[in-house]
């Protein structure tokens, strides 16, 4: 069949795509920008991809007409605190609007559990958007899932760092609420299972694992798993706003997400009905298995997606393109080049970088300039690298995110999402002559740009210094 896959480049469509295609279907993906489609080249050159941008205005003729199913995996939870719940629905009427043109018998969206009295900001807006979708011309199957983990999940990597990070945790009540977590396994299970299945069209299911927990029992439970013991203390007094600088500080999350998370985790998620697991013949996993299942992919080197990739969990809200032409004027350099006796094991060096590997020199310094960000509101080092050795343009790298990742033409360029009085970006290159150049270039933003480029600059002779002779040597 010929499927569609919106938000393909969220944590749930990096999984689908590879999935889909080993099915035997025909992909036709959308991205508001194809550079940062983090994928390799085989997959890549399998995928239709069009660069639509949901929030903008609907341009006719984009999409092929004789497409058949499509996936609605659009989410804006994480990039704003106030203005979400409108874009999700301005994404969704300009979906139907698209489709109208296209031959799409079914669309088939994931939504949340949203069977409380009382729903949260995101969970009223997921059900709002299942509404508006329910008016498009096509025939609509709504999977509301539980808390999904799974490798590289925002929910699974909050549980790892509060755990990993907090023996001893002075957590706030909602961490008494009830939930019924899914495995990320039994999530693509149902998604792919429900293609084309009749029954299943014009209906909304609730898509759960065995286990009804609540967010300490997970906590506990994960401890457990690990093989360590953890003790938490429940206070009333955390408001709301205390509790989303709590997860921001302690775990890789970023604040906007943070705020709607805790908004959403007073709500109790919970299943009210079975019926599609019978209808399909699935058995669901229980949450320990779904952790087992999560610390395969990662010790493997095998997690296809993670959240902290996404583009809202840094300063670049849009394309990647403006940034990848690095200023020439107007702007301070930190140049260094080094010959170097062994190229391709400089360049694994370089594709190595960041995350659990560091930066080769002050590792120590790097981690107070990732604290000291994190304090001033920004993304901290916390959000690590989703792939030990693999680099695609548009991932996460620490606080940096990559504009480009060329390893057949040598070169890695980065752009820096820290808080700054300005702009940087961080570049490595290897050239014909096996010279290997690194340049770091800021362009300031006014006086207080220049001040803080002069004042950092001491500290850029010893860390730069130290990366590229470290990164060189044999």
């Amino acid at each position: 069949m010929k499927v569609l896959v919106t938000g393909a480049n969220g944590y749930i469509g990096m999984r689908l795509l590879p999935q889909l295609l080993s099915m035997g279907h025909e992909v036709v993906c959308t991205v508001r920008d194809a550079n940062r489609l983090s994928i390799d080249d085989e997959t890549r050159s399998r995928l239709n991809i069009i660069e639509i941008d949901f929030l903008e205005e609907v341009v006719s003729g984009k999409l092929p007409k004789d497409l058949q199913i499509a996936y609605f995996l659009i989410h804006s939870m994480s990039s704003s605190t106030q203005e979400f719940t409108e874009m999700e629905a301005i994404t969704a009427r300009h979906f139907n609007q698209y489709v109208a043109d296209t031959n799409i018998e079914q669309v088939i969206y994931l939504s949340g559990i949203v069977n409380d009295d009382q729903l949260s900001k995101h969970l009223w807006s997921r059900r709002n958007v299942e509404q508006i979708l329910s008016e498009g011309t096509y025939h609509l199957t709504v999977l509301r899932a539980g808390i999904i983990v799974g490798s590289g999940s925002s929910s699974f990597e909050i549980i790892r760092d509060l755990c990993e990070k907090l023996p001893l945790m002075i957590t706030p009540k909602w961490v008494l609420t009830k939930s019924q977590p899914i495995a990320i396994r039994d999530v693509m299970t149902f998604l792919t299972a429900v293609i084309g299945h009749s029954k299943t069209y014009d209906q909304a299911f609730d898509i759960a694992g065995p286990d009804i927990l609540t967010y300490k029992e997970m906590l506990k439970r994960y401890a457990k798993a690990r093989g360590f013991k953890n003790w938490i203390i429940t206070v009333p007094v955390m408001t709301p706003k205390l509790s989303s600088y709590w997860l921001y500080f302690v775990t890789s999350t970023s604040y906007k997400l943070a705020l709607n998370l805790v908004d959403s985790m007073k709500i109790e998620v919970i299943a009210k009905d079975n019926r599609l697991e019978k209808l399909l013949g699935i058995k669901t996993h229980t949450y320990e298995e779904a952790i087992d299942m999560a610390f395969k992919k990662i010790e493997q080197n095998l997690v296809v997606s993670s959240w902290k990739d996404s583009m809202i969990s840094g300063r670049i809200n849009r394309n990647l393109e403006k940034y990848i032409q690095v200023p020439q004027f107007g702007v301070l350099k930190d140049e260094k080049t080094l010959k170097v006796d062994d190229p391709e094991r400089v360049l694994e060096r370089i594709w190595k970088i960041g995350g659990e590997n560091g930066w080769y020199y002050g590792s120590w310094l790097w981690k107070i300039r990732g604290l000291m960000d994190k304090i001033s509101g920004g993304v901290g080092l916390r959000r690590g690298r989703t792939h030990p050795d693999k680099i695609f343009p548009g991932d996460a790298l620490d606080f940096w995110r990559v504009l480009l990742a060329d390893k057949p033409g040598k070169r890695l360029l980065l752009f820096a999402e820290m808080r700054l009085p300005g702009e940087a970006w961080l570049e490595f290159k290897l050239d014909s002559n096996n010279v290997l150049h690194q340049t770091a270039t800021f362009r300031p933003k006014g006086l207080k740009g220049r001040i803080y480029w002069y004042s950092v600059l001491p500290f850029h002779y010893f860390i730069f210094g130290g990366m590229i002779r470290n990164i060189a040597k044999n």
